[in-house]
């Protein structure tokens, strides 16, 4: 098994064979919690655009999603796991759409198949690809909207590499919670709580708490995307 990691949204153009696009703060830790709320269907688009049109010509749809952070005017909820987490899901159509997450999803045009993946379901993420014996896996780490490299994205690369390869990864909860010390200190800043409440931090950094991959399905308005089993 050949394993790349790339990075940000050339990165994502690069990838080949089975690939994973990983966002840890916070798209793709959001992502787990509306499907495992009773959403119908869960659609990920890359522009905000068409994330837009959407809602006005389907008002019941419901529409996730930031930019440079920030829920944008007019959405229903912002990019905060916490924000979303007990909201009840069932029956209706979500839209999210991001700065880097679902921006990488878009660029990744060569991928044979594609995961989004964060710390919160790696070792599932993981355990979907092993059973598959894929020739080539890329990991793709988004960053900060697909163009600043973080230590999160890369670190979740990095564990489920050695998921992959079967290497020892028990330090990975502790390396996990060093990350509010770095990319993650964000959300221990009064002054961004009001985008960046620390309840997101410690839902994005709670290590396979998800006990399934999300494969992102190509479809028109952009990717359905749906709970994998190991």
């Amino acid at each position: 098994m050949d394993i790349s990691i790339l990075e940000l949204l050339d990165g994502a153009k690069q990838a080949r064979g089975a690939t994973v696009i990983i966002d840890v703060f916070r798209a793709f830790s959001l992502e787990p919690i509306v499907l495992d709320q009773g959403v119908e269907r869960l659609i990920a688009i890359g522009s905000e655009e068409t994330a837009r049109a959407q809602k006005q010509q389907n008002p019941s749809f419901v529409l996730i999603g930031e930019r440079q952070g920030r829920k944008p005017e007019g959405f229903d909820y912002g990019n905060s796991p916490s924000e979303v987490e007990g909201i009840s899901f069932h029956g209706k159509t979500v839209l999210h759409t991001t700065s880097a997450g679902t921006q990488g999803l878009s660029a990744a045009s060569k991928a044979d198949i594609i995961f989004a993946a964060s710390l919160v379901n790696a070792r599932a993420t993981a355990s979907v690809i092993k059973q598959m014996h894929p020739s080539q896996v890329s990991l793709v780490c988004m960053g900060w909207e697909g163009r600043r490299k973080t230590e999160e994205d890369l670190l979740c690369a990095q564990y489920i590499r050695s998921l992959l390869l079967g290497e020892d990864c028990s330090d990975i909860k502790e390396k996990a919670y060093q990350l509010r010390y770095q990319e993650g200190k964000k959300f221990f800043d009064p002054a961004q709580a009001d985008v960046f409440p620390e309840q997101d931090f410690w839902i994005c950094t709670d290590v396979d708490r998800y006990a399934f991959a999300i494969q992102a399905v190509p479809i028109s308005l952009g990717f359905s995307m749906r709970k994998v089993l190991p």
